[in-house]
């Protein structure tokens, strides 16, 4: 059994773990009095310094895609865990070889979950395909977070039509690489969640939500939220995979017990196609 936590603990950041971690081995990081503040890593992961950390986080990336024109995006959120078409095959294949009955049922699952890849990368493609024929401000670019799953399958998307886009990750426990389709000078990583999200709001013109969980249904609902109370502008909500969604989600519930208005469903819509996603987004904005 693990030791309780104590209420008057104080905990250091993870961030200087995060920066201990990069650095190479063998090497300290080790405090310098004499370091000019500003180029001082043991300094600035201090806790009392996490105030500048934000605002750095804030900065970085904001700077970075103003200077590549990056302007106007489309995130797209969705389960980590799904797979590729082809992956899922492979895996299929590997657990019929194995007879593992329990091995089996993850990769049928998987199987059946590989369409919306396959989607999400479709969708990707459809978005680039427009940005292609339009310059500066009317260009539309796809944002994830930068993950594998549908994460990927979004940036693979644009990344196959030669589009840039954009991956912001997370530092978590259980080191999340960037997927290699993201545009090397748009892939950021971030300390704080808060900071990331954002970030995904601050150029969204849709958010297209596909099967995910506690993550994609954290980053959905707070969209919903920010849109639902005026804290953000209004901007297409797409819920990619009806079936999913309306068996996860009872919103009829929350209207009959009044915690939300009739009208708030009107914040979101269902689709099942790729096209169909782009055709509500077309539609919002006449495109």
């Amino acid at each position: 059994m693990t030791d309780p936590q104590r209420l008057t603990e104080r905990r250091q950041t993870d961030a200087r773990a995060e920066l201990i971690n990069q650095l190479a081995p063998g090497s300290a990081l080790e405090a310098d009095a004499y370091r000019l503040a500003f180029a001082d890593p043991e300094f600035l992961m201090r806790r009392e310094t996490r105030g500048i950390r934000l605002q750095l986080e804030m900065l970085k990336p904001d700077l970075d895609q103003s200077e590549q024109g990056i302007e106007n995006t489309i995130v797209v959120f969705g389960s980590a865990r799904f797979v590729s078409p082809e992956q899922a095959q492979t895996l299929l294949r590997e657990a019929l070889a194995s007879g593992d009955a329990a091995a089996l049922q993850v990769a049928q699952r998987q199987v059946r979950n590989a369409r919306y890849y396959d989607h999400a990368r479709r969708f990707s493609q459809r978005v680039a395909e427009y940005s292609a024929h339009h310059r500066g401000n009317e260009r539309l670019f796809i944002a994830t977070g930068g993950g594998p799953g549908i994460m990927e399958a979004a940036n693979r998307g644009a990344h196959e039509m030669g589009a840039p886009s954009v991956g912001l990750n997370i530092a978590l426990p259980h080191e999340q690489q960037p997927n290699p389709y993201v545009t090397p000078s748009l892939s950021f990583k971030f300390h704080y969640f808060a900071m990331r999200k954002m970030h995904f709001m601050m150029r969204a013109k849709a958010l297209v939500a596909f099967p995910g969980g506690f993550g994609t249904l954290d980053e959905l609902f707070e969209v919903i939220t920010l849109v639902q109370t005026g804290k953000a502008k209004p901007v297409p909500i797409v819920l990619f995979g009806s079936d999913y969604w309306k068996r996860l989600l009872n919103v009829d519930l929350l209207v009959e017990e009044g915690v939300i208005s009739r009208q708030d469903l009107a914040l979101f819509t269902y689709v099942d196609e790729p096209l169909a996603a782009w055709e509500v987004i077309r539609a919002f904005y006449c495109l």
